[in-house]
């Protein structure tokens, strides 16, 4: 585990080696947000990837899992639907005090949006939003509009659980075991699939290239420079 300084307060930048149990990071986030909130532990961006699992938030309806006996399925307390983690996939766990930096949830929701897609620009990847569809938006080789990314997200007593999951090279025939997020009319891609080679840690570099931007996106009145 690499922990490293960050130039914005007391945010601590987490990168995880290989791969880490759902349920052990579900707990460890939920402890560190509870942590946040009495101020005895600083805010933390944690980067990571999963064993294949699927995820079901709040709005998960039982007919998008297709697959059931196919990976575990946890309750992830998170807004949105069904969703799939696995290797190849690079997670983000953004942990957040909005009391600090604007009580502003949908702000918050297309600030992340607005982070992936400009890190996915800097690795030469032309990403967007679509109305009325939360995530992270591609052409494919095909010309289809594919996701690329997925956003869910809760806020806890105003400190943001959860965050995003950036697809890097995952087995995209994985997702074939959900409706992913709810939307059966659009594939799934991945950096891999679009014929961009790149390491984890290059992914990992232009999401912290990107993040200073983010968080002055969200104003509030903490943040240093």
């Amino acid at each position: 585990m690499r922990s490293m300084p960050t130039p914005f307060d007391d945010i601590e930048w987490r990168v995880t080696p290989g791969l880490t149990d759902y349920a052990t990071a579900l707990a460890e986030m939920e402890a560190r947000a509870a942590a946040i909130r009495t101020g005895e532990a600083g805010e933390m961006v944690w980067l990571l990837e999963h064993p294949p699992v699927i995820t079901g938030g709040t709005s998960a309806a039982e007919a998008e899992l297709i697959a059931p006996g196919r990976f575990p399925v946890h309750a992830a307390g998170r807004g949105g639907r069904y969703t799939y983690h696995g290797p190849g996939q690079r997670v983000g766990y953004v942990l957040l005090d909005l009391d600090r930096r604007g009580r502003d949830v949908r702000c918050y929701v297309a600030r992340l949006e607005d982070w992936l897609i400009a890190t996915l620009a800097d690795l030469g990847v032309s990403a967007r939003k679509a109305s009325g569809r939360i995530g992270i938006w591609v052409d494919d080789l095909d010309g289809r509009e594919a996701k690329i990314g997925a956003i869910g997200v809760r806020v806890r007593r105003w400190v943001t659980l959860h965050g995003f999951a950036l697809n890097v090279a995952p087995d995209l025939s994985h997702f074939e075991a959900i409706v992913p997020c709810g939307i059966p009319e659009f594939p799934v891609t991945s950096l891999a699939a679009l014929q961009r080679a790149e390491s984890m840690d290059r992914v990992d570099a232009a999401l912290r290239m990107r993040f200073p931007d983010f968080l002055q996106s969200l104003g509030g009145s903490a943040i240093a420079s």
